[in-house]
């Protein structure tokens, strides 16, 4: 057991879970059970479909829980995929069903500026609820590059790396990925504010 408790998390995305066992290393993260059925990711907001996720979790085990919705936003497509990037292809698309869009949607002359979003949301057994976001701005590579990551990440060339590295998200270690992504910074946030209510 970790020093700082035990945590569901709502997800059923094998990748998301890897990830943040790995960011939130000081807290026991325990998969979501199979009978546990999550909401529609239907809101208007990275923030609704993240609480919305982690309020299902913890009503249905009576434990804390913790989810995250995140994305991936375009300025070339005003803002779009968004909310709907795990969708974005369709239903029932892949990851790189949704990425081979993304980059036909966004041509070569338009703006290649993008940025990933995560909202990450805490719903506590005795009714305390906490959502903190993280932002990721980048630019949109031409090609896929690189085996790491999931989702966009092959195409996501953070700004963080600076102006001459040119690498993608797929392209870097686990370590700095977690150092820079959305959801990284959205997990030590929401790590911060848990620490900060369970010390008063």
């Amino acid at each position: 057991m970790s020093r700082r408790g035990r945590l569901i998390v709502a997800t059923r995305n094998a990748h998301k879970l890897t990830e943040l066992a790995e960011i939130l290393s000081d807290w026991d993260l325990v998969p979501l059970p199979d009978e546990v059925v999550l909401p529609p990711e239907d809101g208007e907001t990275f923030a609704e479909n993240a609480l919305g996720k982690a309020r299902a979790a913890r009503d249905a085990t009576g434990a804390d829980a913790i989810a995250d919705d995140s994305g991936i936003a375009a300025v070339a497509l005003g803002g779009r995929p968004g909310v709907r990037s795990a969708r974005f292809a369709g239903e029932d698309a892949s990851d790189e069903q949704n990425l081979a869009l993304l980059l036909e949607s966004v041509g070569p002359g338009d703006d290649r500026r993008v940025a990933y979003v995560c909202a990450m949301a805490f719903a506590g057994a005795e009714g305390t609820e906490l959502v903190e976001e993280g932002r990721c701005e980048g630019t949109l590579a031409d090609q896929p590059r690189g085996s790491g990551g999931f989702g966009y990440d092959p195409a996501f060339v953070p700004a963080d790396l600076g102006p001459d590295d040119g690498r993608t998200m797929a392209e870097i270690d686990p370590a700095q990925k977690h150092a820079i992504s959305h959801r990284g910074r959205a997990a030590r946030a929401l790590a911060e504010a848990l620490a900060a209510r369970s010390a008063d």
